[in-house]
């Protein structure tokens, strides 16, 4: 049982680690982004992250877990932005994937069903943010439309 414990420890003081570096990060270029749709995205990706930091932290209380999620740093007051609003994007975008990707890992390994079910829906929110940017990025011409299937249809027609 107590390996089972220190496994979920682990991964749950990992999530408010990254999780709060995140944070820091989109912040950061919510602060400096031009436009408004791009800033209301990043804005939601810092809720996004304060709500998985909430979850991961009430585990841990609810164990008698305790841990810092403290990192050190800070983020600047700044507005100008240190890279372009395409860039930061694309950052987030890989960002999200890996946030789905280690979020369905704790899921699928995780040996306890509330935790596994939490992991679950945290990775179903990342997914749904993620899409939404990526929406973003095509709209204005900074990631390619995906592949799509050819019209069969259409081309037997023509």
């Amino acid at each position: 049982m107590e390996i089972i414990l220190c496994n979920t420890s682990n991964k749950n003081i990992h999530g408010i680690e990254t999780n709060n570096i995140g944070m820091q990060l989109i912040t950061g270029f919510a602060q400096c982004a031009e436009n408004k749709e791009v800033k209301q995205y990043f804005v939601r990706g810092k809720e996004l992250a304060k709500k998985q930091i909430k979850v991961f932290g009430d585990i841990l209380l609810e164990s008698d877990v305790q841990f810092s999620s403290t990192c050190g740093s800070t983020v600047t007051t700044s507005k100008v932005a240190p890279f372009s609003q395409k860039l930061m994007m694309f950052c987030i975008y890989l960002l999200n994937g890996f946030g789905i990707v280690g979020s369905s890992f704790g899921a699928i390994f995780s040996l306890r069903k509330d935790l596994s079910m939490k992991t679950a829906l945290i990775a179903k929110d990342i997914y749904f943010y993620a899409d939404e940017g990526v929406k973003i990025m095509i709209k204005n011409g900074w990631l390619e439309e995906p592949p799509q299937i050819e019209d069969r249809i259409n081309l037997i027609k023509e």
